[in-house]
């Protein structure tokens, strides 16, 4: 009887809450409304429906519920932690697709599959329904109307296209809020829209962050009239590091990122102006730095802000996320699942009490009210992974993208760049920065020997500066500044199957010299 009570009771209680958050996407205007009356109070509230969808789900839910047990679990009211976090490895891959599905079953009528990129291996199928997909559709319109406001929005979707949730579901959403053209990454279709619409509309291109920046060296090299354009960036399916930022915003007027993933949903979370003013602050603020991330903490993660009531989100004690997806619409339901990002959360008060210079909150608080979010913040490191180990320091891909791209006047020669630790004939390991020309250019001798000499010097400066562990190595070991910088035709080297790949692949597995 208590069985059946408890049943019953966590069944109404989850589909009244998934039935309230329908009401506030009826519109963009409600979206936006409601996203701005956040509260952190409302956390709370967030954490038990979160406790109540994983016991849902451990009633309903055929895998789960054999998972549990597998795991030895035992109810506990109220008590999120008493879940076992889920992973691809541990639940994705261990049962069928029905039986991770509500009452074991696939929906079929409107249920559309996608598949994710591969880029960390093998590619996965993932069903969402009908009510899951309008879901994601309207909240990822609602932001879209917020960071880019307009009347005559004009998107061009440059994601690819096909199996991959965010192409298709990018032009869906957009297409509610804006006049939409799926051109797919080809940069000629967009050239030839642009010129062919006139400068009339608000841009908003869609894509990969290293796509952008092959449409900008592409309407730059064709003398592109951008001062007559307003043209924005919505990119996401990767990190973007503020080196990259500046060099796009030279042209665009604005650059913005969402976080999602396949494994989860698209749009659990996105970047304000507020954000991108913490993370720019990061940069140079020590104090800000240290509050917010830890005195030995010298990466600098995106920053987005989040809404808990949608996908609450935790973190491990090794920093890693969780996210549950509190609505009984998604088909298959994601609880405190581990898709192997590391990051911070911090909520809003706890961001600007750590402002403490008083110009510098005078200017957050006017970036601030661009967009009046006070939603918390995540702050992202990427996949825990990716990461290369070299003399006892840790090097990220994005620690490379920023000393590629910081004042770097050869910049635009780059079509993109991936990381290998090779050993070499000396049986010592050298970490080997390999970079990709843009397609149809070649170079001389003396011009690629100058690109080298660029490229290297600005990577060991950027790691110098944010790395402590690589700075003291290269105090102790001067041969620690032996980085190589191999430079690769278009579709060449480790690139050679780069065209198959929708997202750039930036770690190799290394060979012997």
């Amino acid at each position: 009887m208590v069985t059946f009570l408890r049943r019953w009771t966590l069944r109404f209680a989850s589909f009244a809450l998934t039935w309230l958050y329908t009401l506030y996407r009826i519109h963009p205007a409600m979206w936006r409304l409601t996203a701005r009356q956040y509260r952190p109070y409302m956390g709370r509230f967030a954490r038990l429906h979160a406790w109540m969808t994983c016991q849902f789900a451990a009633i309903d839910v055929p895998a789960y519920g054999d998972y549990l047990r597998r795991n030895h679990w035992r109810f506990r009211w109220f008590d999120l932690s008493s879940y076992p976090p889920t992973d691809k490895r541990s639940y994705v891959q261990a049962y069928p697709e029905a039986q991770r599905c509500w009452h074991g079953e696939i929906e079929i009528a409107g249920s559309v599959v996608d598949e994710s990129s591969g880029s960390s291996g093998q590619p996965f199928n993932w069903i969402r329904s009908r009510r899951e997909l309008r879901s994601v559709h309207k909240n990822l319109a609602g932001y879209a109307t917020m960071v880019f406001p307009s009347k005559r929005r004009f998107v061009i979707n440059a994601y690819s296209m096909g199996a991959w949730a965010t192409g298709t579901n990018t032009g869906i959403a957009m297409s509610t809020i804006a006049m939409v053209k799926n051109t797919g990454p080809d940069l000629q279709k967009i050239v030839d829209t642009l010129r062919y619409f006139g400068p009339g509309f608000d841009y908003i291109v869609t894509a990969y962050p290293p796509f952008l920046k092959h449409l900008r060296d592409k309407l730059d090299a064709e003398d592109f009239p951008w001062a007559e354009y307003r043209i924005s960036g919505l990119v996401g399916g990767e990190g973007m590091t503020e080196a990259l930022r500046d060099y796009l915003q030279e042209r665009f007027v604005k650059v913005r990122s969402g976080y999602g993933a396949s494994d989860l949903t698209i749009g659990i979370a996105g970047e304000t102006d507020f954000s991108v003013w913490v993370r720019r602050r990061l940069r140079t603020d020590v104090a800000l730095r240290t509050a917010l991330l830890g005195a030995d903490e010298h990466r600098l993660p995106m920053v987005f802000q989040y809404n808990p009531l949608e996908t609450y989100l935790e973190t491990t004690p090794d920093q890693e996320v969780l996210c549950t997806i509190n609505s009984t619409a998604v088909l298959s339901p994601r609880v405190r699942y581990n898709i192997g990002d590391e990051g911070r959360l911090v909520s809003y008060p706890e961001v600007v009490a750590a402002i403490v210079d008083p110009e510098a909150r005078a200017d957050a608080e006017r970036a601030w009210q661009v967009d009046r979010m006070r939603l918390p913040l995540l702050f992202l490191y990427g996949r825990k992974d990716s990461t290369i180990s070299y003399m006892g320091a840790n090097i990220y891909p994005q620690d490379v993208e920023y000393g590629l791209y910081t004042g770097n006047a050869q910049a635009h020669l780059l079509q993109s760049f991936c990381l290998e630790l090779t050993e070499q004939a000396d049986l010592e390991s050298r970490p080997v920065v390999h970079l990709q020309l843009r397609e149809h250019l070649a170079l001389d001798p003396d011009q690629r020997r100058s690109l080298v000499d660029t490229c290297r010097a600005g990577v060991l400066r950027h790691l110098a500066e944010v790395s402590r562990d690589f700075a003291e190595s290269l105090a102790e070991d001067p041969s620690a500044a032996d980085l190589r910088v191999e430079v690769h035709e278009f579709g060449t080297g480790p690139f050679a199957d780069a065209a198959s790949k929708i997202k750039n692949v930036y770690l190799v597995k290394g060979v012997t010299a």
